[in-house]
């Protein structure tokens, strides 16, 4: 008797598993894709050196993948919509900053090499209004 209600729990449980499994697996992966402001912006991050652009590009996978529910420490919210990726190796930290489109789209707005601990306010305003021109069109 033990047994088999033993079984029938076991039974039950494995159903749940593979409800919540097979829900899952036919979800529709929302994946995101990369565009640059420019191909300057791109140019500066292919500039950096070996070890932030290792991470950036582990980074932008994960943001591509997860989109706007990457968070701390990968990306932070800046406000405003603007956002930033967090890059970090032995030469220093990187930051792109970029905003979300319509059709699941990121721009990378303007890219640089930290030299002090706050995001300077020339770049965060250069990111902005790029934002600007790429979202009135």
């Amino acid at each position: 008797m033990t047994e088999k209600l033993f079984q029938q729990n076991e039974n039950v449980h494995t159903h749940r598993y593979l409800t919540k499994v097979i829900k899952y697996a036919n979800m529709p992966k929302m994946k995101y894709t990369i565009e640059y402001f420019h191909a300057r912006v791109q140019n500066d991050i292919e500039s950096w050196p070996d070890g932030i652009l290792a991470d950036y590009a582990r980074l932008v996978e994960l943001l591509m993948e997860f989109g706007p529910n990457l968070r701390m420490p990968h990306s932070r919210a800046m406000g405003d919509g603007l956002f930033e990726l967090r890059p970090r190796g032995r030469e220093g930290i990187g930051r792109a900053l970029y905003c979300f489109v319509v059709g699941q789209r990121i721009v990378m707005l303007h890219a640089f090499v930290k030299k002090t601990q706050e995001t300077p306010e020339k770049e965060l305003r250069l990111a902005r209004k790029r934002m600007k021109e790429v979202r009135n069109g």
